[in-house]
């Protein structure tokens, strides 16, 4: 059995230089890599571009870098509550690329698979069409995206054994399965990392063979971007 195990999250960002392109996994701050963001933070490495659904929020996860002006581009699906990030946008500073959610979910999906391209109805007739090929199929057109090609893809999962097998947990499953092998290097994080053999292989949602790297996270904070809860009644 292959032990892809590192002890440190020094260890887990070795190889990240300047003017990279990382996937981030998580949906806002729910299933971020907390440490791995934290890490590349103090690496100082500028001119990424950084592939996540959204950068979080101003003073956490993705916002840390944006706030040091390491990310010189990000793809994104949205801006959502980070205002440095919009401000970054509409300034200039910061080149964006949105991409409707389920395109960016399946660009991931379509490297993890190694397909170089797809076909999607999404954004046809619209300004995220713009210099793409167009095709009818069955009566409706389509747009083809091709996937995205990325160094590093950064993941945080629930559980994960030393061969790679990955468990999430809930929500924060979101877009770290479909990061996982669909950069050149995956580097996942856990809050539980146990021997190989110890998960039940019914519950494993990624193989590991997509994971080149995993190791134990720590101090893991998991914000909530807008809590609300109901009065008591």
């Amino acid at each position: 059995m292959i032990n892809k195990k590192i002890n440190t999250v020094q260890q887990a960002v070795e190889g990240v230089k300047d003017g990279m392109t990382l996937m981030l996994g998580g949906f806002g701050l729910c299933g971020i890599p907390e440490n791995a963001i934290a890490e590349l933070v103090k690496l100082g490495v500028k001119n990424l571009t950084c592939i996540s659904n959204n950068a979080g929020v101003d003073e956490f996860g993705l916002g840390l870098l944006l706030q040091q002006r390491q990310i010189k581009k990000m793809i994104s699906s949205y801006v959502g509550e980070n205002d440095e990030f919009e401000r970054q946008m509409l300034s200039g500073e910061l080149e964006v690329e949105l991409t409707p959610q389920g395109t960016l979910a399946e660009k991931c999906r379509a490297a993890q698979a190694g397909f170089p391209a797809f076909y999607t109805p999404a954004g046809y007739g619209t300004e995220v069409a713009e210099g793409k090929e167009s095709r009818e199929f069955n009566g409706k057109m389509h747009i083809l995206e091709k996937a995205y090609e990325a160094d590093f893809a950064f993941v945080k999962a629930w559980k994960g054994d030393e061969a790679g097998n990955l468990i999430f947990k809930g929500t924060a499953r979101n877009f770290n399965p479909c990061m996982c092998g669909a950069a050149k290097i995956t580097v996942v994080e856990v809050e539980e990392l146990v021997p190989a053999g110890e998960l039940d292989p019914n519950q494993i949602h990624i193989p590991g063979i997509f994971v080149q790297r995993i190791f134990q996270g720590e101090k893991y904070e998991k914000r909530i971007e807008q809590r609300t809860v109901r009065k008591r009644s």
